[in-house]
Order: structure tokens, then C-alpha cells, then sequence
């Protein structure tokens, strides 16, 4: 089945008008560096095949002088906000990312540089949802972020390493994102006066079950002799899940132990069924 349908990319008309800019821009640089002969106009430059705009596209991040001069030539005849919005380009986030979540807002991109920035990146025409439907989560990707309109887009070009990363990496991954959504630090404009989005207020637990579950992790280790092998594996859940929500209560950040006691608790819990099934 595609995945649901989420409102984590711009508008329609924004994602026009940035193919419009993007389109004359390349165009433009092409025309100046004759990469891909026997092209008169943007229009005719858009459709050309993505292998040939990859071309193109390369030697504009490589050539940043020729957005300057694009700006100041002006030859696609921009109004002064259009041309702003080139010019903004100069801001660019270009590297590998992992792609973390996709959220109803934006999708998560984790810049992989020893900074480790959280991003909010929104797709164009189609979310990036779609875009990369298929591919699991932890996605690794190469990306050029735009800014545009107080928001961060990408260039129109993801390319996706065919990568599957192990749990403790996962977990590692998501322990940078949980930190910077309790900071406030996902970016979600490269524009340099843009508003700070403040941490969200994380509401105090009325009450605090850490000394419960310490309890109950301790009265559960005790659960040692059973008359039935249903009874063992059902000890076996009960003091999985004890633990399990000790950690989530001690230490909730901590993925990485967090994803190991889960996954003791799906084995034990898998025991438990088999237990089940043959006791039938």
C-alpha cells in the first residue's frame, strides 16, 4: 500500500514557482558552461532527462559565481522577490543526510558532518514521503537544502544510498533527533533573520513510577519455578516488560537499551505464543 498522504510539502504554486527560478538558473548555466547542446530556452531545458539536468545541476553547486552572476544578468527577466530567492541559494546545506521521520510538518533530515544538524525539509510537487516510498527509514541520502520562503526545501534531487542500518545505529540516530526536538534545535529556515521556533514545553509527569517499577522489577525477578511451560514463558513477558518500562521511566532517551529490552520483550513474547501453540 503507498504510504498515507501527508501536508509535509509546499504548495503547488510554490513548487511552480521554484521550478520556474531552478529551471532558469540551470538553464542559464548551461548556457554559459555548454554542457547539453541544442538547448534555446528553460522551458525546452526542462525537458530534458534527469541525467542530463544531473550534469548541469553539478556544475552549478560547483560554479557558485554563476549564481551571482545569474542575479546580476538577470536574463529570465525576474521581478526583484524572485531574484531574491536565487539569491538566497548562496545558503545551501549540500552533504549526505540520514532521513529520520516523515511528520505531518516536514521530513527529518540528520546532516551526517560531526555538527549533526536537525533539519525540517519540505518536498515540492510530491512529499518526500513519496518520493522515497520504499526505501526503510534510516534513509541515506545526497542533498543540496534550499532556502525558500522561510521554509527549507531541497533542490529537486535526492540521491538515496542503498544502505540498511542495524538497530544501534538507529537507536544512536534517533537519540540526536529526541534531543534536538526537546531543544528547539531542528532548523527549519536557512534565512539568517529567521524566528527560533522555541522548545516545545515538555508537561512534568504527574507522578513519578520510577520507585513502582523499581518494585515491580524486583518482585518479578523472584518469578523463578513455574508448574507449566506457559507459566515460564509468561514470567519470562512479565519481567521483560518490568524491565522495559524501568528504562523507559529511568532513562527515556537512552534508544539504544530502550530498542534492546524491546526486543527481548517481542522475544519473549514470541515464547510465550509458541508455548501456547504447542500446549493446544
Amino acid at each position: 500500500m503507498p504510504p498515507p498522504k501527508m501536508n509535509m510539502n509546499v504548495s503547488r504554486e510554490a513548487a511552480g514557482l521554484f521550478f520556474k527560478l531552478m529551471w532558469a538558473l540551470q538553464f542559464y548555466v548551461n548556457s554559459r558552461l555548454g554542457l547539453v547542446s541544442g538547448v534555446k530556452s528553460a522551458e525546452q531545458y526542462a525537458q530534458l532527462s534527469s541525467e542530463e539536468k544531473l550534469k548541469v545541476r553539478e556544475a552549478l553547486w560547483e560554479h557558485p559565481k554563476l549564481l551571482d552572476t545569474f542575479v546580476a544578468d538577470n536574463p529570465a527577466s525576474l521581478s526583484p522577490d524572485e531574484l531574491q530567492i536565487v539569491q538566497g541559494w548562496k545558503r545551501r546545506v549540500a552533504g549526505k543526510f540520514y532521513i529520520l521521520r516523515f511528520l505531518k510538518r516536514y521530513a527529518v533530515f540528520l546532516s551526517t558532518d560531526k555538527d549533526a544538524r536537525v533539519y525540517g525539509v519540505l518536498g515540492l510537487y510530491d512529499s518526500l514521503a513519496d518520493v522515497m516510498y520504499g526505501h526503510p527509514l534510516p534513509i541515506m541520502v545526497e542533498a543540496v537544502l534550499l532556502p525558500f520562503k522561510e521554509r527549507i526545501i531541497y533542490d529537486g534531487l535526492l540521491m538515496p544510498y542503498s544502505i540498511l542500518f542495524g538497530a544501534g545505529i538507529r537507536g544512536d540516530l534517533n537519540e540526536v533527533y529526541q534531543r534536538a526536538k526537546q531543544r528547539g534545535n531542528i532548523v527549519e529556515s536557512l534565512e539568517p533573520n529567521a524566528p527560533i521556533r522555541q522548545p516545545s514545553k515538555v508537561e512534568k509527569p504527574k507522578r513519578d513510577w520510577r520507585p513502582l517499577l523499581d518494585t515491580l522489577v524486583e518482585t518479578t525477578e523472584q518469578l523463578h519455578q513455574a508448574e507449566t511451560v506457559v507459566q515460564t514463558r509468561a514470567f519470562g513477558v512479565l519481567k521483560a516488560s518490568a524491565r522495559l518500562a524501568q528504562a523507559a521511566t529511568h532513562d527515556p532517551y537512552n534508544l539504544n537499551e530502550l530498542y534492546q529490552l524491546a526486543r527481548r520483550t517481542q522475544t519473549a513474547l514470541r515464547q510465550l505464543e509458541n508455548a501456547l501453540n504447542w500446549a493446544e
